[in-house]
């Protein structure tokens, strides 16, 4: 019988709690929640730069759930703004042209999410959904979409963007940030698959004085 020596055996046991310690926090980051701050301006005034947000992973990992007025975090589209030379909207859809071939990939973009560019906006189209904009509004399936979460006289117009007057694929979202008129969206890129969203935001915690649940 081989007998290690004490203290070999307790840093061996200090690294194994170091490493189940890591494992589980990343599949709790994963699955079920992780903090983030807010980097963009798109979702102005409903979420200023710097905030700091707890996102709901759940959502999207296990049951699913969105709804419109949700405001989510996504994997950016590979073509953030399309032309008519390279879009087709009889499919407006967005762009993702980056795809991992192997595990180490696989693993390095999608769970640790390293280089991965995400952006944060509202759903506003479901699918299946007609959305036009138009009149500075948005109108779904003819009905102008009650926007109480938006301040008084935000307007909508088209921002430039091809993609203001589509049905909703099946498996997509049409999303919006707040920001009408500095956010890069749906009206620019298209609409996005569900599976790539990667959270639903839960809560704001960071400034103290704006402390609880986004609408």
């Amino acid at each position: 019988m081989i007998k290690v020596d004490p203290k070999v055996k307790n840093v061996i046991e200090w690294i194994i709690c170091i490493i189940v310690a890591v494992i589980l926090a990343l599949l709790f980051r994963h699955f079920i929640g992780t903090p983030t701050l807010v980097q963009q301006t798109s979702m102005q005034t409903t979420l200023m730069q710097g905030d700091r947000l707890i996102l709901n992973r759940w959502v999207t990992t296990v049951n699913g759930k969105l709804k419109r007025g949700d405001i989510i975090t996504f994997e950016a589209p590979s073509e953030k703004n399309r032309t008519l030379a390279n879009v087709d909207l009889n499919n407006p859809v967005a762009i993702y042209d980056y795809n991992p071939t192997n595990w180490w990939e696989k693993f390095n973009y999608y769970f640790l999410e390293r280089n991965k560019i995400s952006f944060i906006k509202r759903i506003i189209g479901l699918p299946g959904e007609h959305v036009e904009i138009k009149d500075d509004k948005v109108y779904i399936n003819g009905e102008v979409l009650n926007e109480d979460y938006l301040p008084s006289g935000v307007k909508t117009g088209s921002l430039g963007g091809l993609y203001t007057n589509l049905v909703v694929p099946e498996g997509y979202l049409f999303v919006l940030g707040d920001n009408r008129g500095g956010s890069t969206d749906s009206r620019a890129f298209g609409c996005i698959p569900i599976n790539k969203v990667e959270s639903k935001v839960l809560f704001r915690f960071w400034p103290l004085n704006k402390f609880g649940k986004v609408n």
